[in-house]
């Protein structure tokens, strides 16, 4: 790096919220743990209401988003550093949560998967590797893009978004900064406006707990507008360990009130699909007619019952 590029570096760090020295933490190491503790604690309160100042923006995208998806269209995450972990995180706890295919929800990291665990230097500054990553994923105008950089000026998220425009994708960007690159790039820039870290510039810390929060956010309702839930119940959850199979057959047991024998022999005929054992319950149907119910319904429980006549409400 130039003495030229690292003056203007600092410079631009300098503007950052996100990355300004607080004086009055000058002495935080001379404190006593119980004291720090209690100091994180009350940094990490003032996040909810960060994030919900941007709840009207962080609905719009979500909605767009979910269109999209209907159509067939992917999530796609995009982030250097914590901003790609948290992305990769979200990502990857979608499958077993509402069933998708891992193609459908995917987190990208700068510098690739061993970026999760060890920086890969200068994977973050190229806006290049950001149109290699989308490009190497068939990136089409139906995917949704979400750029994640707490400082909103990481030029691998900021190309990734001005990428995804260019080619009709819906575009977010989200950061931690007021009046970000990233958010000026993308369709609906969200601004988490966290102020400055408990240490100096860490992003980890508040920055990437709203990134969390809003990650969660976006990920979950867009599901449950794609149908993925029934009522507040994950009625799509993969069985895949035990942990998840006796959490499958307390959904059926919650949405229908059945008793166990029932449930079992439902679970059982739907090969261990809770939507469509709770269908064949409420609807008194088999395997087969409660499946073709759910394509026609393009997988929404609600809409499934609906069309096979009244049914037993949710059990508080």
């Amino acid at each position: 790096m130039t003495s030229e590029t690292y003056s203007a570096l600092r410079a631009q760090l300098a503007t950052l919220t996100t990355e300004a020295f607080r004086p009055e933490l000058a002495e935080i190491d001379q404190l006593p743990t119980a004291e720090i503790a209690a100091l994180m604690n009350g940094e990490d309160q003032s996040v909810p209401a960060a994030v919900a100042k941007q709840l009207p923006v962080i609905a719009a995208a979500i909605d767009a988003t979910a269109a999209r998806m209907s159509r067939g269209g992917r999530l796609i995450y995009l982030g250097a550093g914590t901003a790609g972990r948290l992305g990769v995180l979200d990502a990857s706890e979608c499958p077993p949560t509402f069933n998708t295919d891992p193609s459908e929800v995917v987190g990208l990291i700068a510098g690739g998967p061993s970026a999760m665990v060890k920086a890969v230097e200068g994977a973050e500054d190229s806006k290049e590797l950001a149109v290699e990553d989308l490009t190497a994923l068939g990136l089409t105008a139906d995917d949704t893009v979400v750029g994640i950089s707490a400082s909103g000026r990481t030029p691998y998220a900021i190309g990734a978004v001005e990428h995804a425009r260019s080619q009709g994708a819906l575009t977010i960007g989200l950061s931690c900064n007021a009046d970000s690159a990233l958010a000026a790039a993308a369709e609906h820039g969200i601004e988490v406006v966290t102020g400055p870290e408990l240490l100096t510039g860490s992003t980890r810390l508040k920055a990437g707990t709203a990134q969390k929060l809003v990650l969660n956010m976006i990920s979950t309702i867009t599901m449950i507008r794609l149908g993925k839930t029934y009522g507040n119940l994950m009625v799509d959850v993969r069985a895949s360990n035990e942990k998840l199979q006796a959490r499958s057959r307390r959904i059926v047991a919650l949405a229908t009130g059945a008793p166990d024998e029932q449930i079992e022999t439902a679970l059982a005929a739907a090969d261990g699909e809770v939507k469509t054992a709770i269908l064949m319950i409420l609807a008194d149907i088999d395997a087969k007619a409660a499946d073709q119910r759910l394509d026609a319904s393009r997988g929404h429980l609600r809409a499934a019952l609906h069309a096979t006549g009244p049914a037993a409400p949710l059990t508080p």
